[in-house]
């Protein structure tokens, strides 16, 4: 039996979990890949309250239903189906977004390129004021989890923002004496990674170069608190509100 149209078994197991249970684990089974492989997971970032909620195909198969503003898959999908990545075939492929309230309409097409045995993160972007929504890959880096501490990467998917200061600090600190852990972070740039010890962390963004006087009375709280624990990996998403604009957020994106 084969697996039609390039798409690895966990995919083929995301589509199935949306009518019924099935494991998203690399476990063998019955039907395995005859190929190289990497992985693909999808966010939702789309800032229109008409076309924000979507399904995603992948090369015609189900890859998730109803992806709401700030949600990623196939992580959305019901336990057991909450992996955070996706097996897919290596090569050109492409996401099919359409409404979930109205499937005959598509949202968009988001097209991306997987090599073998890579992570790829695809953002759907930008639907504020009508606008188009379009896509921005990334490539994600994801060794074996180290104890006692967590990876962390920040990227900036703000418009309204700019180019941003990314600040991590204890909850309440002081943001004149912090330093930041990204410095003139632009749009649909990410950080290199870097590791905090576990703990609960303030999320917090400045405009780029702000002297350090002035940094309290112009920040962005966009996550006011937020527990990392060890051995675990995360992508911190600056984003604008769901709508567009301010309030900027942040969503944290679980890696590993």
């Amino acid at each position: 039996m084969r697996v039609k149209n390039g798409v690895k078994l966990g995919s083929m197991c995301v589509a199935a979990a949306i009518v019924a249970a099935c494991s998203t684990t690399e476990a063998p089974g019955p039907i395995e890949p005859t190929g190289p492989t990497g992985r693909v997971r999808l966010v939702n970032l789309i800032t229109d309250a008409v076309r924000g909620r979507v399904n995603a195909s992948l090369e015609g198969l189900v890859f998730t239903v109803d992806l709401q503003y700030g949600q990623t898959a196939p992580a959305n999908l019901p336990s057991p189906a909450t992996a955070p990545y996706a097996a897919v075939y290596t090569g050109d492929r492409s996401f099919i977004l359409k409404r979930t309230a109205d499937t005959t309409v598509v949202v968009a097409t988001l097209p991306f390129t997987i090599s073998d045995s890579q992570d790829r993160t695809v953002y759907a972007t930008g639907g504020a004021a009508g606008s188009a929504v379009t896509g921005f890959v990334l490539t994600d880096d994801n060794p074996a989890p180290v104890a006692g501490v967590t990876r962390l990467r920040i990227v900036n998917m703000s418009p309204t923002g700019g180019a941003v200061d990314v600040f991590v600090t204890a909850v309440g600190a002081d943001l004149s004496t912090a330093t930041p852990r990204a410095t003139n972070l632009a749009l649909r740039t990410a950080s290199a990674y870097f590791t905090v010890a576990p703990g609960t962390y303030q999320i917090r963004t400045v405009p780029a170069g702000t002297a350090p006087a002035d940094r309290a009375a112009l920040a962005a709280n966009v996550l006011a608190s937020t527990a990392f624990t060890g051995a675990t990996a995360r992508t911190i998403v600056i984003a604008d509100n769901a709508t567009g604009g301010t309030p900027l957020r942040a969503v944290v994106i679980v890696d590993r």
